[in-house]
């Protein structure tokens, strides 16, 4: 059912949907009481995310081995030092976080209800198919990924929300823009994702080190994330290339980007649907991938 059609779909609905995001954190933040800032969109936010990506982007191309890997990572840091000398970095919370903190099992105790589980099974259904997209996209940046390691991927988000919930954690889903990362850098090496999640593990039980981590103002992040969430849609675009161009295609592409984009971007033309089913509808990415599979199994081939 997931063939490039679908996957490149995918993968550019995730792309084109995260763009507006990437932009919003360059400028300032995402969330409503910071668009609504005075500081928002002003040049010194601008001035931080430009930073990274310019620096990000000579290191790529101007520079060899170790250096030219690791440029995004070298760019948030540049980021973080001017954003550091501009006064926009608090370091408050790093100052009042514990250094360890305990594991608590089952912290809010523990419920069986029908109707969350339906919604929250509906909702990670979308997670997976984005799973499968980035799983997609990230191994065709060498490759094509083997059905069995998409279905590995979609068994590790089962797994590492289940565990999550245990914990009292949100449910996990794969974040699109490691493939951009994974596009930009071209490492690939399961070394360099251990090493990542033991980062995870000791910012989840040292609280010190995660308040540090999170002091990085928004867009010194944006600025690593333009690149980024413009390298997905870019994956997706790599994949979709692959299919023949003919009209059906075209129109497969065309009526489920328009409707998956259409309604994320007006949510309130769904407005009377029951609460699951608008989010679902407005997920931008659940709309594409069901109607792309729907139309790729009713349409029939061009002669």
């Amino acid at each position: 059912m997931f063939s490039p059609l679908i996957t490149g779909l995918v993968i550019l609905a995730i792309g084109l949907y995260l763009i507006p995001v990437a932009i919003k954190y360059a400028a300032g933040g995402a969330a409503t009481f910071q668009m609504e800032a005075e500081s928002f969109g002003s040049l010194k936010h601008w001035s931080v995310a430009l930073t990274v990506i310019a620096v990000s982007l000579a290191l790529k191309f101007f520079t060899k081995g170790g250096l030219s890997n690791a440029a995004i990572l070298i760019g948030l840091l540049a980021g973080y030092v001017l954003a550091f000398v501009l006064g926009m970095v608090n370091f408050d919370a790093v100052g009042n976080a514990g250094w360890i903190t305990p594991i608590k099992p089952l912290p809010y105790g523990f419920e069986f209800n029908l109707g969350a589980v339906v919604a929250v099974t509906l909702v990670s259904i979308v997670s997976a198919i984005e799973t499968v997209g980035d799983a997609s996209a990230t191994a065709g940046a060498g490759r094509h990924a083997t059905d069995a390691e998409i279905a590995g991927a979609t068994y590790a988000d089962g797994l590492g929300a289940e565990v999550a919930g245990i914990f009292g954690g949100l449910p996990n889903t794969s974040f699109s823009q490691n493939v951009g990362i994974v596009g930009m850098t071209g490492v690939m090496s399961r070394h360099v994702v251990t090493i990542g999640g033991l980062v995870l593990i000791l910012c989840g039980l040292v609280p010190k080190v995660g308040a540090l981590i999170a002091s990085m103002p928004l867009p010194v992040l944006g600025g690593g994330v333009i690149v980024m969430f413009g390298m997905v849609a870019a994956a997706g675009l790599n994949v979709l290339a692959e299919e023949t161009m003919n009209r059906r295609t075209m129109i497969i592409i065309a009526v489920s980007l328009t409707f998956g984009l259409g309604l994320n971007l007006v949510p309130t033309a769904v407005q009377y649907l029951p609460d699951t089913l608008r989010v679902l509808a407005t997920s931008a990415v659940a709309p594409v991938a069901l109607l792309s599979i729907l139309l790729n199994l009713i349409l029939p081939e061009e002669v």
